[in-house]
């Protein structure tokens, strides 16, 4: 430890204030950065001795070399011991509801299912703080974090930041050597550091002590001089070159520093030459088997790969630790005494013998009930050599990666299988699972792959390639190419014979090109959905007739599968439509109870079908989203809430932490801004804008809840910091392809009018208003275009704003729902003087009394205060509106009704 006074002091710091008097406890983050050899590993075994004396719960792990392709690894090492180690009630205490989640990613459960990536980052974020709750102070330790497996690296990222809040200390020790991929993650833990120290190589005086206690007093000054030389003051060179010198009997005078650049590049090691010299074979080949495992060694697998008996290999363990290659028991687990020694090891192996080294242990950690998890990073190393076991192999260890939130590790290992190669007849079931492993993190890829697969020559069964078609449109939708989507599943169903893989394909296509924001044929379209929406009843009976002649024919119970599935085949495809004709009527703007009835038809017995899941894939989460957004327009947001509520609870459960779970924020942020909670609102939309961050820009839910939020934030009274946020977040045009929830050009237009700039307002406004009539979108409650471009015009276009609001009013009518009806009212009587603005204030009131829009209902009462002046009833309508604008949380229009008040 020469020369590490420093570096010890500043963590023993860090310790005290951990360990300070309860309630003063501080979390920080201590990164010793250096290149190897510098001491890093030892400073860490001293501060962690520390750390246990000073009372921490101390977590540790160390990165591995080769094992940086085995997801988890580095979590695994910190959490399973102590979490295994949990009593019943404890386990519970810190699991909570994520133990589903992050049992498989620590170790502690059997993988099953798919998980989301950032669900998992969040469970464990909420069990390691549980724990740091239950077992405080904790101390968490990671060495060689440059070789951390990506998913650990990525989760320690985002973990760093919430540590400061926790009476944890992050002590990390690394070179600066990450892979590229990684260089981001890397900085984002080591910008967070609060104590940072880059250890250098020591100076000629305590090189000169190194030697002297290990060669003794007689050694020269000239010949320690020219050890530091020598090594360049790196610690562990010294210490392997003193050993040479010692093993060799060299005088440690001046006179034998001649010799001693040759016994440094010996003691390095990096040549078989060396260790067959230095070890002899038997030990040597243990030794290769030791490093192939890497820093997880067990000695019965050690002595499995490299084919040796239980007595053999415990004579080359000993051999290993009498020439320091190896520590620790015999009989237990086993590591190198240094990465670099390790490092060496491996490198000295001639390639057949690692490939094949590998190639055992592959097999041997699955036959010790390690699974496929660790068993896969092996087949990696393997050559390709067609072996369809193989290929096999390595696409069940991907379905495993997938169950633990790890799709990169997934990916690896199909692009493996894929250049093994695998059959003919499996290579595009293979680039199908490749394409499917990224379509919640990596679109491109999932474009891309799927694409090869649709296109490969021996093809995919029927049904797997009308999925992969639908899963490919899905990849195009969220990364705004929807009329790429819609496009895709037409012309595929064209290709398709008759059958439910067809009438899916088409219904996909009606559903991708109603999410579109322009389509030259939208009233169009919405005919030819009604048709095929009467087809299909007719279609849907002759194809369950033909699934019952079928399973007749089968017996005992596949006849009843055989029906069951005719039925959720049928019903599955008559509920989708239904949803799709429902947000139709909706966003048309006709009659809210036509619409609605479609929407209950798709909810048998009250509740969403397992076709329509919020986490089934056969349609995806638009469907269950959209049908729950026409029930809120419609004013039954009882039911929209019923139905928001369980996304929420469903993607929570599940550990979906991305869009998935960012989406039903976004809507039960857009239930409880119609319901005129603004507060709450405001809240969820964060977390949904926070989740479509984490995302990138650009997505459909970063437009959707930057809109949400600038039009939440407003409607508090902070128009400031809504111009603000669309400003920063660039919510304008150009527009994106896909609908915006509310609609982008109408919003951005009113946030010109709120900036002051009228004639941007009513250009931008006309436009919008012209795109959605020929879409044929003409819903008042989603695009209040009418009402808000009337009041652009007003000043210097009085009877055009009158003519422009009265449609509003008009189309408002046409849905029949109160709170649609009510706000064009209000719009209407912006630009009317009074009486007659009094008089059309009046019955929005009474229109809005009876919906659930409290926020508007609050601003037509204060509207119709202001418009009555003096008149009977201006003080009470003031008054109940102050009263609902501050239940609201409508500061800005609170502070307007005060002042309406003051001044009568």
């Amino acid at each position: 430890m020469h020369e590490r006074e420093a570096e010890i002091r500043s963590a023993e710091r860090a310790i005290e204030a951990l360990t300070a008097p309860a309630g003063t406890e501080v979390g920080e983050l201590l990164l010793y950065t250096g290149a190897a050899g510098l001491g890093k590993t030892a400073v860490l075994t001293e501060v962690r001795r520390a750390a246990r004396r000073a009372g921490c719960t101390v977590l540790f792990a160390r990165g591995g070399q080769r094992q940086c392709h085995e997801p988890f690894h580095v979590v695994r090492q910190l959490l399973r011991p102590v979490l295994a180690a949990l009593s019943g009630e404890e386990r519970e205490r810190v699991f909570g509801p994520w133990e589903d989640v992050v049992g498989p990613a620590a170790g502690l459960l059997a993988p099953r299912g798919q998980l989301d990536p950032q669900g998992v980052r969040d469970g464990l974020d909420f069990v390691l703080t549980r724990l740091v709750q239950l077992r405080s102070p904790v101390a968490v330790f990671v060495d060689d974090l440059h070789w951390a497996d990506p998913e650990s690296l990525g989760w320690l990222a985002g973990f760093a930041v919430r540590a400061r809040e926790l009476p944890a200390l992050l002590v990390l020790a690394c070179r600066d050597e990450f892979p590229d991929d990684a260089l981001a993650l890397q900085r984002g833990l080591t910008d967070r550091a609060d104590r940072r120290h880059e250890l250098r190589p020591l100076q000629p005086a305590s090189v000169a002590h190194l030697v002297r206690a290990a060669l003794g007093t007689r050694a020269e000054d000239a010949f320690c001089r020219h050890v530091w030389a020598v090594t360049g003051g790196n610690p562990y060179e010294t210490a392997a070159l003193l050993r040479e010198v010692a093993d060799q009997r060299l005088e440690p005078v001046e006179e034998s520093t001649g010799q001693l650049r040759e016994l440094a590049a010996t003691a390095r090691g990096m040549t078989l030459r060396h260790w067959l010299d230095r070890l002899g074979p038997t030990a040597l080949c243990f030794a290769w088997a030791a490093s192939v495992l890497d820093t997880d060694i067990r000695p019965d697998l050690a002595a499995t790969i490299c084919a040796q008996g239980p007595e053999t290999a415990a004579q080359s363990v000993r051999e290993l630790r009498h020439h320091r290659v190896l520590t620790g028991a015999a009989t237990g687990r086993l590591e190198f005494v240094h990465p670099l020694v390790a490092t060496s090891v491996y490198q000295s192996m001639p390639p057949a013998t690692r490939t094949a080294m590998h190639g055992v242990a592959a097999v041997e950690l699955e036959n010790a009930g390690l699974g496929l998890l660790a068993a896969s990073r092996h087949l990696l190393e393997i050559l390709p050599e067609g072996d369809g076991e193989i290929v096999d192999k390595l696409r069940r260890a991907a379905r495993e990666h997938l169950a633990i939130g790890a799709p990169e590790a997934a990916q690896r290992c199909l692009r493996r299988a894929i250049s093994e190669p695998p059959a003919d007849e499996d290579r595009a079931p293979v680039l199908y699972e490749l394409g499917c492993s990224a379509l919640l993190t990596d679109p491109a890829t999932t474009v891309n792959q799927l694409r090869l697969a649709l296109a490969d020559p021996y093809g995919l069964e029927p049904g797997l390639r009308v999925d992969a078609t639908f899963r490919l449109a899905q990849a195009l939708a969220h990364s705004n190419r929807l009329g790429e989507a819609a496009a895709l599943c037409a012309e595929e169903a064209a290709r398709t014979g008759p059958g439910p893989g067809r009438l899916r394909l088409e219904v996909a296509h009606f559903m991708f090109a109603a999410f579109q924001s322009e389509d030259p044929d939208g009233p169009g379209r919405s005919r030819r959905l009604a048709e095929f929406d009467r087809m299909l009843g007719t279609v849907g009976l002759a194809f369950s007739d033909t699934f019952t002649d079928a399973s007749a024919e089968a017996s005992g119970g596949a006849r009843a599968e055989a029906a069951a599935e005719a039925v959720f085949e049928r019903d599955g495809l008559s509920h989708a439509v239904a949803v799709l004709r429902c947000w139709d009527l909706t966003l048309r703007g006709v009659d809210s109870a036509e619409a609605i009835a479609l929407g209950e038809s798709a909810l048998p017995g009250g509740r969403l079908p397992r076709s329509l899941g919020w986490t089934n894939t056969t349609w995806g989460f638009e469907l269950p989203g959209i049908l729950g957004i026409s029930y809120l327009y419609a004013d039954r947001v009882d039911r929209a809430e019923e139905l928001f509520d369980e996304a929420v609870r469903t993607y929570e459960v599940a550990g979906w932490s991305g869009g998935h779970l960012g989406f039903a924020y976004l809507l039960t942020g857009m239930l409880r801004f119609r319901c005129g909670s603004l507060a709450a609102a405001e809240d969820y939309l964060r977390r949904a804008l926070r989740l479509a961050e984490r995302i990138g820009p650009g997505s459909p839910l970063h437009w959707d809840a930057v809109g949400a939020l600038a039009e939440t934030v407003a409607a508090r009274g902070r128009v400031e910091e809504a111009l603000e946020l669309a400003r920063v977040h660039a919510f304008g045009p150009p527009y994106p392809t896909v609908m915006v929830l509310p609609d982008a050009p109408t919003l951005y237009g009113r946030l010109l009018l709120a900036r002051g700039d009228a004639a941007g307002a009513a250009a931008t406004l006309t436009a919008a208003g012209a795109a959605l009539d020929a879409r044929g979108w003409r819903n008042t409650v989603w695009a209040p275009w009418l009402g808000h471009l009337a009041r652009a015009v007003a000043p210097g276009q009085p009877d055009r704003a009158r003519g422009l609001a009265a449609e509003g009013v008009r189309r408002a009518r046409e849905s029949g729902t109160d709170s649609a009806v009510g706000s064009a009212l209000r719009l209407c009587a912006a630009v009317h003087e009074r009486p007659r603005a009094a008089a059309l204030l009046a019955e929005a009131v009474g229109h809005l009394e009876r919906s659930p829009a409290r926020y508007e209902h609050a601003i037509a009462l204060v509207d119709l205060g202001e418009a009555l002046g003096g008149a009977a009833g201006a003080r009470e309508a003031l008054t109940r509106g102050l009263e609902l604008a501050t239940r609201c949380d409508a500061d800005g229009l609170a502070a307007r009704a005060r002042e309406l008040l003051g001044r009568g």
